[in-house]
């Protein structure tokens, strides 16, 4: 589909990409990976044309059609309902609905042949595009990344952004280009999005390119990584789990080869220092500088993996008891969000709080800080000290402050030493902490923000979507600084990889009500599997027995409702199949007068091909006939059960 030959690509004199080449095909799934800043956002700039390469070609198929998931859909603004921005998707569909129209206007005052010809062909078209499924397929990838029904019809202003992105992912999808690039795609899902998004790409059967730092969603995504690494692509053929164990295996290869190298250069210097004075020896002096010239040098393994040398440890430690919620319920007008729950916290508990957006994950947090106004009793435990993270906090930063005056003003008195080990720790070195925080990414901003949370000396901690905008090496230093930290804390994440390393018990909101799960989030997966398995088993077997218990009058109603339900159902099939048995019946028609031609029948070729033509509509009017009888048949024995 795409081939990258020797890409070249600098940002001011800094090489983003040197001689890179890379081979897209036909259903490769591609997890896009690296360190931020490494040029993953850029790349996928390049395939589509906003950058123009430095040197070098990218190739691509004339069939192949992209779409294009970036961070910039964000700041797209409209009045028009979500439903019909996503089905901006079918633009063709949609013109040809407009046509339709007016041929049908048209035909009311002049009904000629040429127009039902045009009819015919216009409807065979929106037909051959899906326009008849058009919104229904919409509908269900929209309800599938997390919207109601009811709020299809709602304009995509009143949404926040990250839902925005949602409705354009949606838009993309629907396009059904021949690859699609999508550039952090979870960021804006929550967990059962996440789900239904894996499910779908598996399904998919054109090429992906993800960017993405959700080592989850990419193991169950791709089939192919890419590492965006020293100006390279490297590629490894298997998901994000298959490349971090070929990689381990490549670095030891290439470990071993440096030192060997290493060894040898070693050698050689040392003849060449002990000869080189020599007359006898002098010549073969000479010939081994010139070996060690031309040789290749080989790189030495970078160390990748960051390690935490900070120990997060507070003063004052808390009571047993950290926070205790009795009887709290808590709505919006009308949208009840908790109603009569208790929620304890015991001192050392290392907690993940999960679900869908809208449940109330960050209001049960304001709730717990004390910021959320509620009905039931709050009581904080003795000796509590509390410290919350959210990506608002981000906007308290200082942004004339340098890096190390930030964490200074934190609050703490760590020296200026443990602070600068600390900021090494989350990737900032040398003079990387004299950085003024305006000058700094997301990223950076997120890491920052949650180095002066966990110097902060709270011994508990509530940290709300921690991993957003953080590269997997930051969100395993983050893993490692809550495996060190001593204190409690809560987290809300969707990622599953984060919330598995982290975190003991699991918290979900169901029926209203805060409910926990003592363990691992895979055990609670397990769980949850469990219980749907159970309630559908026993939903089958007591659905029977169920309706058989009914009163008569519940069970007749029931039942001339779903009778009710399919006659519909029925009767809209019949309705689309008049409508094609029509436009058959009126292409039979426009053959059976060009046969009747005598320049057709003259023609032998020609007669041929119109003859073809006919026999070609003339089975598929056979095969809509014989529907339509089947369909009539079953409206008939519908109806006579209605009226029983």
């Amino acid at each position: 589909m795409i081939s990258i030959n020797n890409l070249n690509f600098h940002f001011g004199s800094r090489p983003m990409y040197e001689d890179a080449n890379l081979h897209i095909k036909p259903k490769d799934k591609i997890g896009l990976i690296g360190l931020n800043g490494t040029g993953k956002s850029t790349l996928l700039r390049i395939i589509v044309g906003e950058y123009r390469p430095d040197g070098g070609s990218i190739q691509m198929s004339k069939d192949t059609t992209i779409g294009f998931l970036n961070q910039d859909l964000l700041s797209y603004e409209t009045h028009e309902s979500i439903l019909s921005v996503a089905m901006q998707a079918f633009d063709e569909a949609m013109s040809l609905q407009k046509e339709i129209d007016k041929v049908l206007v048209e035909f009311e005052n002049n009904f000629h042949d040429n127009l039902v010809e045009k009819l015919a062909s216009l409807q065979e078209r929106f037909e051959a595009l899906g326009g008849y499924t058009m919104q229904a397929e919409a509908e269900a990838i929209l309800e599938g990344l997390g919207f109601t029904t009811e709020e299809l019809q709602q304009p995509l202003a009143s949404f926040s952004g990250g839902w925005r992105m949602r409705v354009m992912l949606a838009k993309i999808l629907l396009q059904k280009p021949s690859l699609l690039l999508l550039d952090e795609p979870t960021n804006h899902l929550d967990l059962p999005s996440i789900k239904w998004l894996e499910t779908y790409l598996e399904r998919f059967e054109g090429a992906v390119v993800i960017v993405s730092h959700d080592r989850e969603f990419l193991d169950r995504t791709t089939n192919v990584t890419v590492e965006v690494s020293g100006a390279k692509l490297n590629v490894y053929p298997g998901n994000y789990s298959f490349y971090v164990e070929e990689k381990a295996l490549r670095n030891e290869i290439q470990k071993g080869a440096y030192e060997n190298q290493q060894a040898q250069i070693r050698q050689t210097e040392r003849f060449i220092e002990r000869f080189k004075a020599k007359a006898t020896k002098a010549k073969q002096a000479q010939s081994r500088m010139k070996q060690l010239d031309r040789l290749e040098r080989i790189e030495d393994v970078a160390p990748d993996a960051a390690k935490v040398n900070f120990s997060f440890k507070f003063n004052v430690q808390p009571g047993r008891h950290i926070l205790r919620l009795e009887h709290m319920s808590k709505a919006y007008d009308d949208k009840v969000i908790f109603r009569d729950t208790n929620v304890h916290v015991e001192r050392g508990d290392k907690i993940a709080l999960i679900g869908g957006n809208g449940k109330g994950k960050s209001t049960l947090l304001r709730i717990i800080a004390g910021t959320e106004p509620i009905k039931g009793k709050h009581e904080l435990g003795h000796n509590v000290i509390m410290s919350f993270y959210a990506q608002h906090q981000l906007e308290s930063l200082n942004v004339e402050n340098e890096m190390l005056q930030e964490m200074q003003q934190a609050g703490s008195k760590k020296t200026e030493m443990e602070l600068r080990t600390l900021l090494g720790s989350f990737l900032f070195t040398g003079d990387d902490v004299f950085k003024k925080i305006k000058v700094l990414s997301g990223g950076e901003k997120s890491r920052v923000a949650l180095a002066k949370t966990l110097i902060s000396e709270a011994n508990f901690l509530m940290l709300d979507e921690p991993t957003n905008h953080l590269d997997m090496q930051s969100v395993n230093i983050l893993i490692q600084a809550l495996e060190q930290y001593e204190g409690t804390f809560i987290i809300i994440s969707h990622d599953r990889y984060f919330v598995e390393n982290v975190a003991t018990k699991i918290w979900y909101i169901e029926d209203y009500q805060l409910k926990e799960y003592p363990g691992t989030y895979h055990e609670y997966e397990q769980f949850q599997e469990k219980r749907e398995k159970e309630a559908k088993q026993l939903a089958n077997a007591v659905a029977p027995q169920a309706k058989q218990n009914q009163p008569k009058q519940q069970r007749e109603k029931s039942e001339y409702n779903q009778l009710n339900n399919q006659l519909k159902q029925v009767n809209k099939q019949l309705s689309d199949v008049e409508q094609k048995v029509h436009q058959l019946e009126t292409k039979l028609a426009t053959h059976e007068n060009e046969l009747a031609d005598p320049k057709v029948y003259s023609d032998v070729e020609l007669l041929q091909e119109v003859t073809a033509k006919f026999e070609k509509v003339k089975a598929e009017l056979d095969k809509a006939q014989e529907k339509w009888e089947e369909l009539m048949l079953e409206i008939e024995d519908l109806e006579a059960k209605l009226a029983e």
